[in-house]
């Protein structure tokens, strides 16, 4: 999370410098730190694959350096490589042999193409004094605690960051009338494993259907087209199958409570 803040005492939309948009417009860029959060490294292992030639240097601004999502794609190439065991030298080989084939930009094209767009949220952060606020006496220490746990929050010091702004503010919609705050966030532990859980169903009919056996290692350029043209077509449909079997579900649950609490009136 970047330490950059308002300074005019609003709460700021999170976004600060790293994770933001060039001076362009163009693609977003990172500072180190941020850049190794985002990939789940360490900023020493970061340094230690640049010095082996895994990483490009980044494009540094003065004394700033910056990071492009490339970069950030490429770490998490790496990361995924290691967790199958692969080398360090044996990756720098796999990189060179997928740079001489061209084949490593249309590999990193289709990990771009399958991870981006998922969430899009708006962060907020605030001072914690901010958040009391907000919440009032509803919300206590355990409670910001364990919003922190689920990933509800995130602190740094005095501030507070909350990853979506929409969730946000169903929460406080929720607080406001008069559900606890401990059981809204059982709810969302609860809402969080349903949600992994059909995750792991979507992406499980991808991988057998759309990627196959052969995995990406050995697929060909236009095998690689399909699959990205595949992750954008279906995209969009998980949620809008979630979105609609929901719907129905409270419609059909919402009915039923309505008509129990018709019956219990007479």
């Amino acid at each position: 999370m970047s330490t950059e803040a308002q300074t005019d005492g609003r709460p700021d939309d999170g976004r600060g410098a790293a994770g933001g948009k060039g001076a362009a417009g163009g693609e977003r860029r990172y500072r180190q730190e941020d850049v190794a959060a985002a990939a789940g490294v360490k900023v020493r292992n970061l340094r230690y694959y640049q010095e082996r030639g895994l990483l490009p240097p980044p494009r540094r601004e003065g004394r700033i350096a910056w990071y492009s999502d490339d970069h950030l794609t490429r770490l998490r190439l790496i990361s995924d490589l290691l967790g199958r065991g692969y080398t360090v030298n044996g990756i720098a080989e796999l990189l060179a042999a997928w740079e001489q084939g061209g084949g490593l930009s249309q590999l990193l094209g289709l990990e771009r193409e399958m991870t981006r767009d998922w969430v899009q949220e708006d962060p907020v952060t605030m001072t914690r004094a901010e958040l009391r606020e907000l919440f009032g006496p509803a919300a206590s220490a355990e409670d910001t605690r364990r919003a922190a746990e689920l990933g509800y929050v995130r602190l740094d010091g005095d501030r507070v960051t909350h990853p979506s702004r929409r969730l946000l503010e169903a929460t406080v919609a929720l607080v406001r009338q008069g559900v606890p705050m401990a059981e809204i966030l059982d709810a969302g532990d609860f809402v969080q494993v349903q949600a992994a859980a059909l995750a792991d169903r979507f992406v499980a009919l991808f991988r057998r259907h759309v990627i196959g056996s052969e995995g990406l290692e050995r697929l060909s350029a236009t095998q690689l087209d399909h699959i990205r043209e595949a992750v954008a077509a279906l995209r969009p449909v998980a949620g809008e199958v979630v979105a609609a079997e929901f719907a129905r579900a409270m419609g059909r649950r919402v009915e039923a409570e309505v008509a129990e609490l018709l019956r219990t009136e007479q």
